[in-house]
């Protein structure tokens, strides 16, 4: 049998405000352990919120880059569960009626385009955090995060594989940071992701049971996660088994999921509007103030670098990838390097380098200034592109201007006819094989005898000279 496979993902994402949602506490990461709380926060009685006017600037902002709609009212309610972490036994949340309604969020994944529609994005306070270390056996509680901003960002469930998971997840963190609302920090929980997985026999069109992969922060883990959960579940049917609705955890180490408790349907939380809070009214006013100051997104910056700098959609969809490195790359234009062989040089040897030293492109030792000045001498011929690799690698570590380099180490190009056509000369005369298989009408031939004849002349020579020389003798 062949199964589908049917996901959705919930993604909490935290509003980079200075203080909390509904209360005056700092927001900011690492403190001593309760020390960022106020009385709402640790529920004392009496104690009551009091709504952070940023936090819904935030959300308005996503909504209009998402083209979704901002709901002019919105109501908060009361979710209400019991876990230690949660001292007032319910989470203030967003039910029934949510800031943000709708949108969508175009993924490719392998050069195929899809729109993710969402659901919903919604306002609520996270809630603390229970911690098991260092205890002896016991569990403390750290309500440092406590009340911290959240949007939950709700998809509806149409992505059919881990890789659309992941695009789409990806996708979302680049807006989100692109626009300034979460830091993106998933290693100190900013972005954090629930992934809703069932599986149905293809074609059927009622939904199978899901399960939910909680906290998954890493990109990584949500397509180990995806591809585990879904080989269980179908394993499970197969052997004559029953899902039942659950929520999960992801084990990197052993790379299975784990059922953590049963999952709860939204009338086990026995929701209700907070009698503390009144509906949530935003302005037109406000709304169109928060669209004036919305940067250029993505997808206008792409069509702009396509039709601007005259670059393929490939190269624009990969530059656009975050906020940076669209500056980057900008800024090297705007010093002078060639459009392409500036999308060319950062997608390929500045990307790979930035990857092995998993560094993003902020802290790249070469600046755009000097890209450009390394690219403007590949474009005049004073080196060819092997030797600018090798400078490249020097600038890096020197921090050296490229042409202080190629001064400094004799590394010009030849281009002189009389020189290389000497250098030609002797390659013809002592790579007989070579020149048969060429006349003979074998192009990779000629690929061969260019090789030697850069080797003659210790990568100084244009390749492009080389090539027409070789072609002339040989005709």
């Amino acid at each position: 049998m062949k199964w589908e496979v049917v996901i959705g993902l919930e993604v909490h994402t935290q509003l980079t405000t200075q203080s909390k949602i509904f209360s005056p506490a700092s927001t900011a990461f690492g403190a001593a352990p309760n020390t960022h709380t106020a009385e709402v926060d640790i529920a004392l009685p009496g104690a009551l919120p009091v709504m952070n006017k940023a936090a819904v600037e935030k959300a308005i902002q996503f909504g209009l880059a998402i083209g979704a709609k901002v709901n002019r009212r919105s109501v908060f309610a009361r979710k209400n569960y019991f876990y230690p972490d949660l001292p007032k036994g319910y989470q203030i949340s967003q039910f029934e009626l949510p800031v943000v309604e709708g949108g969508a969020i175009t993924i490719n994944v392998d050069g195929v385009e899809k729109t993710i529609n969402l659901t919903r994005a919604h306002l609520e306070e996270d809630a603390g955090k229970s911690v098991h270390e260092d205890f002896h056996g016991q569990s403390g509680i750290d309500l440092n995060r406590a009340g911290t901003p959240l949007l939950e960002i709700v998809s509806e469930p149409e992505m059919r594989s881990a890789a659309e998971a992941v695009a789409y997840a990806k996708a979302l963190y680049s807006l989100v940071t692109w626009i300034g609302i979460c830091d993106g920090n998933m290693q100190e929980g900013s972005f954090r992701c629930d992934v809703n997985v069932s599986v149905r026999p293809e074609g059927q069109q009622e939904f199978g049971t899901r399960r939910e992969i909680k906290n998954l922060n890493s990109f990584k883990f949500i397509e180990q996660a995806v591809k585990a959960e879904v080989q269980w579940q179908i394993e499970t049917i197969e052997d004559g088994g029953k899902i039942q609705q659950a929520t999960v955890l992801f084990d990197p180490d052993t790379g299975e999921t784990r059922m953590m408790r049963t999952k709860e349907d939204a009338h086990d939380y026995r929701y209700f509007p907070d009698p503390d809070l009144p509906p949530l009214v935003i302005s037109e006013d406000w709304i169109s103030r928060v669209q004036a100051e919305l940067p250029e997104l993505p997808a206008a910056m792409r069509a702009r670098f396509e039709s601007q700098y005259g670059i393929p959609a490939y190269d624009a969809g990969t530059l656009t990838a975050s906020k940076d490195m669209a500056a980057f790359y900008e800024a090297t234009v705007a010093a002078g390097a060639d459009a392409k062989l500036a999308s060319n040089w950062i997608m390929g040897d500045i990307s790979a380098t930035l990857n092995r030293e998993e560094k993003d492109i902020a802290q790249s030792p070469v600046s755009a200034a000097a890209l450009a000045g390394l690219i403007r001498r590949v474009s005049d011929n004073t080196i060819n592109n092997k030797t600018a690799k090798d400078v490249l690698k020097k600038m890096w570590e020197s921090g050296d201007a490229a042409d202080a380099i190629i001064e400094r180490e004799g590394l010009k190009q030849e281009t002189d006819t009389g020189a290389l056509e000497a250098i030609v000369d002797e390659v013809i005369a002592n790579n007989a094989k070579s020149v048969e298989e060429y006349k003979a009408g074998k192009e990779k031939a000629l690929n061969a005898l260019v090789g030697q004849c850069m080797k003659a002349s210790k990568g100084k020579g244009n390749p492009g000279v080389l090539t027409e020389l070789l072609k002339q003798k040989l005709a």
